[in-house]
């Protein structure tokens, strides 16, 4: 009471001492033009000045509705500027905002807009009327979160300047409003409620703030509005008590004029110090009696009883109502007690009659609106859809999709996998025939299905046979029979004398009492050597009469005169050494070359950690690999092109398309933000010809390039093309985009680079939906031909179609979301999916950095398709060595030592010169087949 005597006196002292400084400063006149008669306002000589520094936010919520005609509209703008001209409009005092609501709320302005008053003037007299319906309470809501936050220009809390709403409706509101415009005054937010017309004052109590003969108004029409000026102009202007004083209220702060009151919320009582509140439950308090429920009243309380159940005389028991039982009710199924009174009730699968006492069946399958695709069949309560032989029902439980058995069952076919109606088959690839389990194939032996007139040998080809020849023999004109070759005069075989066919070659001959030369073609006249048996280890040489044993260049002659000792141990026997051989008087040691030391068998030799014995220049790591080393990498990075330096996993080279739906459920926004999501990846990506190549396919009812592996060089261009990528809005063909991906956008032609580059190949597919057609065929051939695929499905896209598009693991490379907000989050693990792929490509290239000396290398084999030709080239290759000039035609031979005199080493020269005549044969062979090929082709 002590504080409420102070704030009358401080009112009433500030009244005293401004009413000269007003008197001095008021204008003569004060007029308001708006495009009609100006007027003064009776009170404005008294109060205009009292708003000046007066500190307020104040927001006007006013109804837009189509039941404000146009006129009543301008009225209303009218109320408005007449209440603007007696406020002090400012940043630092009153600033104001204006909502206007009908189905949706506009905001005209905010507390921020405008700094001046003619400002706000303006933007008043340009709104435009909504003529929509009347959703008050969502005013309020938006005024609550929105129009009084700090953001849109609002004073904090702390700083105690009131906040202020004046709603103006005409009608009924279409919404709740009574618990949001509680929580707007729990706030602290004064409400004055202006209603107009035929409009509940209930309603206006539930809007406006307490004591509501201070805060709820209600006016005829709109043109009465006019009288309501002067009461808000002392309302407004008025100082605030609550706000200079400490008032302590627990709840509320009410200011009344020149002082204030203290209310508590609903269900509360103030207590005797008339500024904290307490709950007031008389239930809870005394002793009720009543058998179910108590109800509190203002200061009392009153028994209820249970729905069914009806309040006995005194007031306390309960008793329940039994209807069914008291009237005829004529029910033909059940009858079950309501309020009040009973309802007839039918069993599950019936509906109750127009009647309201019998029931029919329901025929739920007879509504067009069961949505099944195939077939609706009724249920005891519902109805459930079915699907034609051959397909299953989708999970939205109506459509229905043809049952994929192949991808279902797995059958196991080796080859190929067909869906028919009611289940699968295997079928083989063409010259294959399908084995009695039905699973496996073998090609199709058509040598041995028909007469195929071979003389010699048949060979089976893809679709039919060929007849061919044994070794040494020719296939005729009739390509079934076989004439021997005749070696002799198929070559220039350079004998002196005569020459003989052999099974695979030919063979010079001399006449009784010559022998053949070294070279294998001349003759000579025989000696004592050739006559007699001479005994020589190598070489017998000629004397008169007789003859001398001589030995090889590198070997002595030992004391028999015959047999021969090499003057090297280490030449002399097969040390076994694999790197040096070293001589030690009678016998010798092994030795390894540099880099290398000595196994325990004392022959083989083992590298030392090369990566320490040699400068490896490994940027991250060396590792030890055998006789060599590699370089390797930190996580994140993968090896530069000289297989050395290191470079992060975002400049590696990768051929990567997006595969983007654009169909219409996806939405012109959503699209947006996939456009977003691509620009992203394309961000973490060095873009240029020789790093990251980038391709995008936009598909809806049709595919479009927007732009291929080869069209840009730089992730600036790339970003620009995705920016101006206009959105398709039509079907969803997904397995037509898997095809086009697949068969155009991975070729040569479009910018991939060839398989044999081993560049990662990587497509990122995303939809938002199902697919109009197959998707499992087209993805599966790509992820058989080495691309990786990355499956991002939003909303309704269906997990089945996203795993048979995902490569395996799909936890790696599936990803799923509700909705388009976590699109950051799957864009940050595909880019490190991406780089984990970098590194794998990277790791399987590993190849080493430095190239050491390596022994006893084996050629490697290459087969042939029907001839085998390593024999020949071997035979060829020992022959180049022979007759190198390097010395003797020996000298390089591996084997130089089984030839224990002149006669095996003719033999031995015989069979290579015989080998290498062998080729032109070949040749010939290899010619005559291309004939038969192109014969065959065209028949």
């Amino acid at each position: 009471m002590e504080k409420m005597l102070v704030g009358c006196f401080l009112l009433l002292l500030g009244q005293i001492l401004l009413l000269p400084a007003e008197a001095r400063q008021r204008p003569r006149s004060r007029s308001i033009s708006r495009g009609r008669h100006s007027r003064t306002h009776p009170q404005t000589a008294l109060l205009e000045s009292s708003c000046e520094n007066k500190r307020a936010d104040l927001v006007f919520i006013i109804d837009s509705s189509r039941s404000v005609n146009t006129h009543d509209y301008a009225k209303v703008k009218e109320f408005i500027l007449d209440i603007l001209q007696f406020l002090d409009i400012g940043p630092d005092i009153t600033r104001v905002g204006l909502l206007q609501y009908g189905s949706t709320v506009k905001n005209e302005f905010s507390l921020k807009t405008f700094k001046r008053k003619s400002e706000v003037e303006r933007a008043v007299k340009r709104m435009r009327h909504l003529s929509t319906g009347t959703m008050t309470g969502l005013a309020i809501q938006y005024a609550l979160n929105i129009a009084f936050s700090e953001a849109e220009g609002a004073r904090p809390l702390r700083e105690n300047v009131p906040r202020v709403i004046m709603i103006v409706t005409d009608g009924r509101p279409q919404d709740s409003v009574a618990e949001v415009a509680a929580k707007a005054r729990d706030t602290g937010i004064l409400i004055f409620a202006i209603g107009v017309g035929q409009v509940d004052l209930n309603t206006l109590k539930a809007i406006g703030s307490e004591p509501h003969e201070d805060h709820v108004f209600l006016v005829a029409n709109f043109s009465q509005m006019e009288s309501l000026t002067s009461v808000f102009q002392n309302k407004l202007c008025m100082a605030h008590m609550c706000s200079l004083l400490e008032h302590n209220c627990a709840h509320f702060c009410i200011n009344t004029p020149g002082s204030y009151v203290c209310r508590c919320k609903q269900g509360y009582i103030l207590n005797a110090d008339q500024t904290t509140c307490r709950i007031q439950d008389l239930c809870a308090a005394e002793d009720h009696g009543c058998e179910q429920l108590c109800v509190n009243l203002l200061g009392s309380f009153v028994c209820q009883c249970y729905s069914g159940y009806s309040l006995a005389e005194d007031g306390k028991r309960c008793v329940a109502v039994d209807y069914c039982a008291s009237e005829n009710h004529g029910c033909e199924h059940e009858c079950v007690n309501a309020d009040g009174s009973y309802s007839c009730r039918c069993p599950k699968g019936f509906s109750l009659n127009p009647d309201k006492k019998t029931c029919t069946k329901i025929d739920y399958c007879a509504s067009p609106n069961h949505g099944c695709q195939h077939e609706c069949v009724n249920t005891d309560d519902s109805y459930s859809c079915r699907c034609l032989k051959g397909f299953t029902l989708n999970p939205d439980q109506k459509t229905c999709r043809r049952i994929n058995y192949c991808a279902l069952k797995k059958p196991g076919c080796e080859h190929e996998c067909v869906n028919t109606e009611e289940g699968y088959y295997c079928r083989c690839h063409r010259g294959y025939t399908l084995d009695p389990n039905g699973k496996t194939c073998s090609r199709v032996d058509h040598c041995a299905e028909q007469d195929h007139g071979c003389e010699q040998l048949c060979l089976n080809t893809e679709t039919s046979f060929v007849c061919q020849c044994s070794e040494g023999f020719l296939i005729n004109e009739d390509l079934k029979t076989c004439s021997r070759a005749d070696y002799c005069l198929l070559s220039d075989h350079g004998c002196e004398y005569s020459c003989v066919n052999t099974d695979r070659s030919f063979a010079c001959q001399c006449p009784e009492g010559h022998a053949l030369r070294g070279d294998g073609k001349t003759c000579a006249k025989l000696d004592a050597c050739a006559l007699g048996d001479h005994g020589c280890e190598h070489s017998c040489v000629s004397s008169g009469d007789s003859f001398v044993c001589q030995c090889f260049e590198g070997y002595l002659l030992r004391a028999d005169g015959k047999t021969c000792r090499r003057k090297d141990v280490c030449q002399a026997v097969d040390h076994g050494c694999e790197h040096v051989c070293v001589n030690s008087g009678e016998s010798y040691i092994c030795k390894c070359s540099e880099g290398f030391r000595l196994a325990e068998d004392g022959k083989r030799c083992r590298r030392k950690d090369v990566c320490k014995s040699t400068h490896h220049g490994c940027e991250h790591i060396c590792v030890h690999r055998g006789d060599s080393y590699i370089c390797k990498c930190s996580e994140g990075y993968i090896l530069a092109e000289d297989g050395r330096r290191c470079k992060r996993c975002s400049e590696g080279p990768i051929d990567l398309v997006f595969v983007i739906d654009g169909s219409k459920s996806l939405g012109e926004d959503n699209f947006e933000i996939v456009k977003q999501f691509v620009t992203g990846i394309i961000d973490s990506l060095v873009i240029s010809p020789k790093a990251a190549r980038v391709g995008l396919l936009q598909y809806s009812t049709q595919v479009r390039t927007e732009f291929t592996l080869r069209n840009f060089s730089s992730a600036k261009d790339m970003k620009k093309a995705v920016a101006h990528m206009k959105y398709m809005g039509k079907g969803s063909m997904t397995g037509l985009a898997l095809k086009h991906m697949f068969e155009r956008s991975f070729t040569q032609a479009e910018g991939a680079r060839p398989l044999s580059a081993r560049v990662p190949r990587v497509a990122i597919v995303f939809t938002d939906g199902r697919a109009q057609d197959d998707v499992a065929e087209w993805a599966s051939k790509a992820k058989d031909n080495g691309i990786t695929m990355y499956a991002v499905g939003v909303g309704k896209a269906i997990e089945e179609e996203l795993q048979e598009i995902a490569s395996k693991p799909t936890d790696k490379h599936l990803f799923y979301a509700e909705d388009f907000s976590t699109m950051g989050e799957i864009s940050e693990k595909l880019k490190k999916g991406i780089c984990e792929a970098l590194e794998d490509s990277d790791g399987s290239q590993d190849s080493p950095a430095g190239e050491l000396p390596k022994r006893g290398h084996q050629p490697t084999v290459q087969h042939r398709y029907l001839f085998e030709e390593d024999s020949l080239s071997r035979s060829a290759q020992k022959l180049f060595h022979s007759t190198k000039s390097s010395g003797s035609p020996l000298e390089d031979k591996p084997d130089e030592c089984k030839c224990e005199n002149l006669i095996m080493f003719q033999t031995l020269a015989n069979e290579e010169v015989r080998k290498l005549t062998q080729r032109y044969v070949l040749e010939e062979m290899t010619q005559r087949m291309e004939a038969l090929e192109n014969r065959l082709r065209y028949r």
